[in-house]
């Protein structure tokens, strides 16, 4: 289809696009990769009035690694994060989520903020940055705001992002020795959206045993979701395939799947528990190896 008609703007500044946002209140769309807001605007799903294209503001696409935290700029694209020396030496649970997307045209483009501020339902990145427990940095004419990511995603392409905000980055917590992580996902081919998908962090102490975790599920409810009760069952228990699939059973009992193209309810869920299982025994492999 013939998208509907609307302004197109390529501020050089964020400033300037923060300025644009208050103007154009409620009629503006950021456009960042667009490899998901273009086919809707395709389609005529979504219907801006006002297309704010980031592609010329500086500064929004470095990768870093500080004292506390990796902070990925919101306009790196998934081959960015994928290629980055740092990620693929220190997080390989990233390197999984970045390698599984698209096609290498869709990651070539498509960005990490552009996919986490649309908020698909069944998208990669939201499961990850919920197991890691990473905070979402927003940026307005106020200043700057970080949202935990356990709180960004509100519902189906919704987030707590305010209409005059823009994305700026992420902040994902440093990871230390011991700690692990990792992605699984099912899809019906090579580079599709997730059937489920679900990634897994762990913290294994000195003794062996679980003393942290995280666990994110997409593809199968309204939003991505924190299993919370699966974390909860693999608390002080030593790694194996007991505990995982206890807590794969967990993170299924909290999931929304609906029956479609994809499969049924009920396959669904037995692959989020598969899923989560496979996920944390490749997590507590990495754990294991990792001393800092």
């Amino acid at each position: 289809m013939i998208p509907a008609q609307l302004d197109y703007v390529r501020p050089a500044s964020l400033d300037e696009a923060l300025r644009i946002l208050v103007d154009r209140e409620g009629e503006a769309k950021l456009l960042s990769g667009g490899y998901s807001l273009i086919p809707l605007i395709k389609l005529r799903l979504a219907q801006p009035a006002l297309l704010v294209d980031l592609q010329s503001v500086p500064g929004l696409d470095a990768i870093a690694e500080t004292d506390d935290a990796l902070v990925i700029g919101a306009r790196a694209t998934h081959r960015d994060i994928h290629e980055s020396a740092v990620i693929r030496d220190r997080y390989p649970g990233i390197v999984d989520v970045a390698g599984g997307i698209g096609d290498p045209q869709v990651r070539n483009w498509g960005t990490i903020g552009g996919s986490v501020a649309h908020a698909d339902p069944a998208s990669d990145w939201p499961a990850f940055l919920l197991a890691a427990n990473a905070t979402i940095v927003c940026r307005g004419q106020g200043g700057e705001r970080e949202v935990p990511a356990r709180h960004f995603f509100v519902d189906t392409f919704t987030t707590a992002i305010e209409p005059t905000e823009v994305l700026t980055g992420i902040r994902i917590p440093r990871r230390a020795a011991g700690v692990g992580g990792a992605y699984q996902k099912l899809e019906r081919k090579v580079g599709d959206f997730a059937t489920a998908g679900v990634a897994a962090i762990v913290r294994i102490d000195a003794g062996g045993t679980i003393v942290g975790s995280g666990i994110g599920v997409t593809g199968v409810s309204a939003s991505p979701y924190a299993a919370v009760d699966a974390e909860s069952a693999l608390a002080g228990k030593r790694p194996g395939d007991d505990a995982f699939r206890a807590a794969g059973q967990a993170a299924a009992a909290m999931s929304q799947p609906v029956s479609d193209v994809r499969g049924p309810v009920d396959y669904k869920r037995a692959m989020v528990a598969e899923l989560t299982v496979r996920a944390l025994r490749r997590a507590t492999e990495r754990a294991l190896a990792f001393n800092g």
